[in-house]
């Protein structure tokens, strides 16, 4: 049924007529649960990297000229650590364990002086060369060498558009995602919307992502849900991998 009611005017900002046919192709389409049923769903990590993770390096290194005031820094990094870190690997454990593909992604650049750069990312300053603290993952969520798992490196806010994980997935016969990881209204969020445009269905774990200020993650969120991804919780994900695919 459609939702939009031309006379009823009492609460335009509520009013949403493509709500449906948005949940029925991407939010509640059963292929969803086939694909994970039949193993075509990786969990894509966003930048979980000293860089952009960590106080005291990278964009936090020197906090007082970061951007980011000391109370969104606070912030950020006690949602990191309390909740989005223990979240990640949580869900990283439960797709190793069901033999699903866990793929990293993080900001690198090609060379030592980061010429190779986007422009965006030259404008904001952001370096990570090959080898540097920069560029290390998080240790709590880093990638398992031992079980080769696929690592990214990009240097624009959207992997999709600054690199070949589209090739490499198709490869995989990866057709839908799970997203997690920083900041929720950059790099996820274009990432999400990248994906959903190139046909893969998308999920979002709302607890395993994060950024400088509960309101711009809502809003990213509000952006995302309904349209671009199905919003889930880490108990939910985990819940719905545990079921469906088998051990």
């Amino acid at each position: 049924m459609n939702d939009f009611h031309p006379s009823d005017d009492s609460h335009p900002e509520h009013i949403d007529p493509l709500k449906e046919v948005y949940h029925e192709s991407f939010i509640d389409n059963p292929a969803h649960r086939d694909f994970l049923v039949d193993r075509d769903t990786a969990l894509l990590c966003i930048d979980m990297q000293y860089l952009d993770a960590a106080p005291g390096h990278g964009v936090f290194r020197d906090a007082a000229q970061s951007g980011v005031s000391p109370e969104a820094q606070e912030y950020y990094f006690n949602r990191l650590d309390s909740t989005v870190l223990p979240n990640v690997r949580k869900l990283q454990d439960a797709f190793r364990s069901h033999e699903l593909e866990v793929i990293h992604t993080r900001i690198q650049s090609l060379t030592q002086d980061g010429r190779d750069r986007g422009k965006g990312h030259k404008r904001l300053h952001l370096l990570a060369p090959p080898g540097s603290r920069e560029a290390d993952f998080l240790e709590a969520i880093a990638p398992l060498p031992e079980r080769d798992e696929i690592v990214i490196n990009k240097t624009a806010s959207g992997v999709f558009s600054s690199t070949n994980l589209h090739y490499v997935l198709k490869n995989l016969g990866i057709e839908s995602l799970f997203i997690v990881g920083v900041y929720t209204n950059e790099c996820v969020e274009t990432t999400v919307r990248d994906a959903c445009d190139l046909g893969y269905l998308v999920t979002v774990v709302e607890d395993c992502c994060a950024t400088v200020t509960p309101e711009l993650h809502e809003a990213s969120l509000a952006t995302l849900r309904d349209r671009y991804a199905r919003i889930l919780t880490l108990d939910q994900a985990c819940s719905t991998i545990n079921r469906l695919v088998p051990s």
